[in-house]
């Protein structure tokens, strides 16, 4: 690697975070010992693809839920994936029964406090063992997220090597969860994508991209692909007071979940294809779109009734009053929404 390594980066950094880290609830003060490795995995794995804002108040209202490892481990599948509802990418949920279990069953529910013994284990990758190895643990582990890539892109104004290998140059033996995490306080709250506040910079002195005038530049922004558009439709069907839930597929998008039934959502409008049952189907007016990170999908609504009993159907009837705690994914809770509006404007 060729680039220049600048020499006081942890000093400067860590003196900065004493004073401005933010206080979070899964984290400790600087300095201090560290916080419960299970506090910390959970809010690395909840952070993903997720503002700090949306996890703060899930965060909280899962550890009241289940405060310890031991808890989570035990809980019912139905009942961890209702409660992920609405933080989206699914699979996060489905990994973090199968490792709660894992360490249950290998580690008599203490976590590994290395980084290659956390690696072994179901649904952690590089950064999530990274992180809690050098948070929860203070061992030595170079942490790499999407702030951090900013920030040593940055720095070294991409200049030679990977950016784990150039954020392994700069990160310090002692204190290592506290670089890490003021890392990522940096780049969340200074060294921001656009209108970077370098004025405010404790590392400004030794930033290959404020001295280049254009830190914006860096690091490169590759093309976008652009999203697959495709079209489904979701039907309401009630009866009684109840409405329709199923259980989509183990695997696939959202898999594991509740939801309104669907047909199979494909490039052209799929119409009535996958109607759970025989009904007088009804348009709503109002559909829903929603945006997926590779996708977009576009969905009619189509709503209906049965009234007999035993109407044969796979799914569970929900009570429409009840419906929120059915941990409906964002898609299909909006677009309930939709048809309880409809609902109530039909009488």
């Amino acid at each position: 690697m060729s680039a220049k390594v600048p020499t006081h980066v942890a000093p400067h950094l860590l003196a900065w975070y004493d004073g401005h880290a933010r206080a979070l609830p899964w984290r400790s003060p600087p300095g201090t010992p560290p916080p419960d490795p299970y506090r910390v995995w959970l809010s690395e794995v909840m952070l993903q693809q997720t503002t700090v804002a949306a996890v703060r108040p899930r965060f909280a209202a899962w550890v009241a839920r289940w405060p310890t490892l031991d808890s989570l481990a035990a809980a019912p599948d139905d009942a961890v994936m209702a409660a992920w509802a609405g933080l989206g990418y699914y699979a996060r949920a489905r990994n973090l029964l199968k490792c709660a279990r894992a360490v249950v069953e290998r580690h008599g529910g203490a976590f590994p406090d290395t980084e290659a013994g956390l690696l072994a284990l179901p649904g952690l990758g590089d950064y999530t063992a990274a992180a809690v190895a050098a948070i929860a643990f203070g061992r030595r582990a170079v942490v790499v997220d999407a702030n951090v890539k900013r920030v040593v892109a940055r720095l070294f104004a991409d200049a030679g090597g990977s950016v784990r290998e150039l954020a392994d140059t700069i990160t310090p033996d002692e204190r290592a969860g506290d670089f890490a995490q003021a890392m990522m306080d940096l780049g969340s709250g200074v060294c921001t994508p656009r209108a970077p506040k370098c004025l405010l910079c404790p590392l400004r002195a030794d930033c290959a991209g404020f001295a280049s005038g254009d830190p914006e530049a860096y690091p490169a922004r590759a093309a976008k692909a652009a999203k697959v558009e495709l079209r489904g439709t979701l039907f309401w069907l009630e009866r009684g007071d109840s409405v329709l839930l199923v259980r989509r597929p183990a695997s696939g998008l959202l898999g594991g979940m509740r939801a309104l039934p669907s047909g199979v959502w494909r490039p052209d409008d799929p119409g009535l294809d996958g109607a759970p049952a025989g009904a007088a189907w009804r348009w709503l007016d109002e559909g829903v779109v929603h945006v997926f990170t590779h996708r977009r999908l576009t969905c009619r609504l189509a709503a209906g009734r049965v009234e007999r009993q035993d109407v044969e159907v796979d799914g569970e009837w929900w009570p429409v009053a009840d419906l929120p705690s059915a941990g409906l994914p964002t898609l299909f809770a909006r677009a309930a929404d939709v048809f309880r509006r409809d609902r109530c404007a039909s009488g």
